[in-house]
């Protein structure tokens, strides 16, 4: 297990006007390897659940453990659990500052006191699982690249660091689709070859039906529900209860069964319902 969570609560600005409770008697557990979609209307709770995972946040009661080590502890050392807990917040490619595109993924390993030799395989590395070519951008500026390349570069400075869990805010916010689709691919490329644990903060029910294997919906600073991706998404009247909805290819296909064809309606992808709707309609061929 590399994230467990027990009776985590936190509220905002205690002991004064403006006290507000964001997280409330959170418990959760996370084995190594799993890819996790985290998903819930504005105020839910999401970010600063997430912002827990690598100690930018303390509870304000109840425990993190990360990898064995509990962020309360007087004891831990927060540098370590962020080198664990890589954290890319929404429109990462504000965070660039370095001259080139090399010196901006290198700067985080490089603080590891790691040598230059192990930094630039990292670097490299890090590079091509984001899909960069490392001879033809490493000495370019990252504020001459496309927005998507950008986002690519920070994406990749947080991969440098080989955290054993990535967490996403929103990778895809302010794209196009063409580059929504490129990070998406670069990002489920990454847990397939790396088999690190991920975790996807999105607002788009097709991004998280695509990729995750398990969600986590937040209302109301809870958790209230967890299960696999095709299991949850079944659930659309409780979704849509507090604020959420399901892909649209989810809602299609419902209709279609609604309407009296054998189809089924849990149905995640467009790829899927393009085998579904052609085995129903040989179906009904061979009737």
């Amino acid at each position: 297990m590399i994230i467990e969570i027990k009776n985590l609560n936190f509220t905002y600005n205690p002991n004064t006007p403006f006290q507000a409770k964001a997280l409330k008697d959170i418990n959760l557990s996370i084995d190594e390897g799993e890819f996790i979609g985290l998903i819930g209307h504005t105020g839910s709770g999401k970010s600063t659940l997430v912002q827990h995972l690598n100690g930018l946040i303390r509870p304000t009661s109840g425990e993190v453990v990360i990898d064995g080590a509990n962020i309360t502890d007087k004891d831990v050392k927060l540098s370590s659990i962020r080198q664990k807990v890589g954290l890319v917040f929404q429109y990462p490619e504000y965070q660039l500052f370095e001259e080139t595109v090399y010196k901006d993924i290198a700067f985080g390993p490089s603080n590891l006191g790691i040598g230059k030799e192990e930094v630039d395989k990292r670097v490299r590395e890090a590079m091509d699982l984001v899909g960069l070519d490392f001879e033809s951008l490493k000495d370019r500026s990252p504020f001459e690249l496309s927005g998507g390349q950008k986002r690519r570069v920070a994406i990749a400075g947080v991969i440098a660091m080989k955290p054993k869990v990535l967490v996403l805010d929103e990778p895809t916010a302010g794209l196009d689709p063409h580059g929504r689709d490129e990070i998406l691919g670069e990002i489920y490329n990454l847990f397939r070859k790396e088999k690190i644990t991920i975790i996807l903060v999105s607002h788009s029910m097709e991004d998280i039906a695509k990729l995750v294997d398990r969600i986590l919906v937040m209302h109301d600073g809870r958790i209230v529900m967890d299960g696999k991706t095709r299991d949850i998404f079944k659930r659309a009247d409780e979704l849509e209860s507090i604020g959420l909805g399901i892909p649209q290819i989810t809602k299609f296909m419902r209709e279609l069964k609604s309407r009296g064809h054998d189809v089924r309606e849990d149905i995640l992808t467009v790829a899927e319902a393009k085998e579904e709707l052609l085995s129903y309609l040989r179906r009904r061929e061979d009737d």
